[in-house]
């Protein structure tokens, strides 16, 4: 059975514990229990402003202890004015005691490591909700900082599809956009309940149900060839999980199994651009020769569209020798150029003989 509408959207308790952390580093002098249950991610989505909220603050004491088990340093402070008054008690991690210790450092090829691991947090560090929550603390009068913005990298995702289905996951609202799937000559428009945004091998992926087939499908964002709109029409994703949650994870156990059970294996000319990168990306080479000699990988894709895509850029450095859908597509793919410098070559030589008969 599907909840109420007008039931509070389900928050995951990692993202509950991350919000709270997130916001008592962002003020220096601590947040009270009601500044915290009234806009931290989590907690505001059943804060009553003038009803009962014990449930709410015995979530909080068990939040509490969770994050102090983790090793995070939470403080409490008391009012001045107030000594005893739980009520007025502020929370707060003081930032220098969650730092680093001084004798821990990163090579620089270390920091680069962690930064590219790290772009996948560049928005969700602060995202919509944490920005929007900084944004009422300010109001309440509460002096916020964006504590994680400086640690963020600067790297930003390609596709700009990105963007507005990350807000369609934070507001729980159906998508539409217009995809073009392999082998088709036009794109067509999909209506989709977003679950998860994943990465596999370097490229961005949605999870969700496809509202036209009712089932599960896993899009492409760079198959995603125009603007992406967020309708006004709202769903819950316990409607189609039981728990509702660990969408990500069988998304990317699904891609992780296509990319194992598909292998190629071809053959590069060594010491040649693709001979580098190929090997680098895909594994190493099963037999190498001397330069200007071929040597054999062998390739997982999860995408067969793609791997023929790539391999044809190459051109005669590279050849296919199974399987043979996948030589075939790269076959195609040449073929094609081919015929299109052919016609153009036609149609100059064709203007260059206008040009002397004029």
């Amino acid at each position: 059975m599907s909840r109420s509408s007008s039931s509070p959207s389900r928050v995951p308790v990692e993202e509950r514990l991350f919000s709270l952390v997130l916001a008592l580093l962002a003020t220096e002098n601590g947040l009270t229990k009601n500044e915290i249950l009234s806009t931290v991610q989590g907690y505001r989505q059943r804060y009553a402003p003038h009803g009962d909220n014990s449930s709410l603050e015995r979530q909080f004491e068990r939040d509490k202890d969770d994050i102090r088990d983790l090793g995070v340093p939470l403080e409490t402070v008391e009012a001045p004015d107030a000594a005893g008054n739980n009520q007025l008690l502020r929370y707060r991690i003081p930032k220098g005691a969650y730092d680093l210790p001084e004798d821990i450092s990163f090579s620089p090829a270390e920091i680069t490591l962690l930064a590219l691991a790290a772009t996948v947090w560049r928005e969700g560090s602060l995202s919509g909700e944490s920005r929007r929550a900084l944004m009422k603390l300010r109001s309440l009068g509460v002096e916020a900082d964006d504590p994680v913005v400086g640690y963020a990298p600067r790297l930003r995702v390609r596709e700009s599809a990105f963007e507005p289905l990350s807000q369609a996951l934070e507001r729980h609202v159906l998508v539409q956009f217009p995809y073009l799937k392999p082998g088709e000559s036009a794109s067509r428009v999909r209506t989709v309940a977003p679950l998860a945004l994943v990465q596999h091998e370097g490229r961005w992926h949605l999870q969700g149900i496809d509202r036209g087939v009712e089932e599960s499908r896993t899009f492409l964002l760079s198959r995603i060839v125009g603007p992406v709109k967020l309708t006004s029409r709202p769903f819950d994703p316990a409607d189609y999980e039981a728990d509702g949650e660990g969408f990500a994870e069988r998304a990317l156990d699904e891609l992780e199994r296509i990319w194992r059970a598909n292998v190629a294996e071809i053959e590069v000319t060594a010491g040649t651009d693709a001979a580098t990168r190929l090997s680098k990306r895909y594994g190493d080479a099963v037999s190498a020769g001397a330069d200007g000699e071929p040597s054999r990988l062998t390739v997982n894709y999860s995408d067969v569209n793609i791997l023929a895509d790539e391999l044809a850029s190459y051109g005669p450095e590279v050849l296919v020798l199974s399987p043979d859908e996948v030589r075939r597509k790269v076959v195609e793919r040449l073929d094609s150029v081919a015929s299109a410098h052919d016609d153009s070559a036609a149609g100059a030589r064709a203007t260059r003989e206008e040009r002397a008969d004029g």
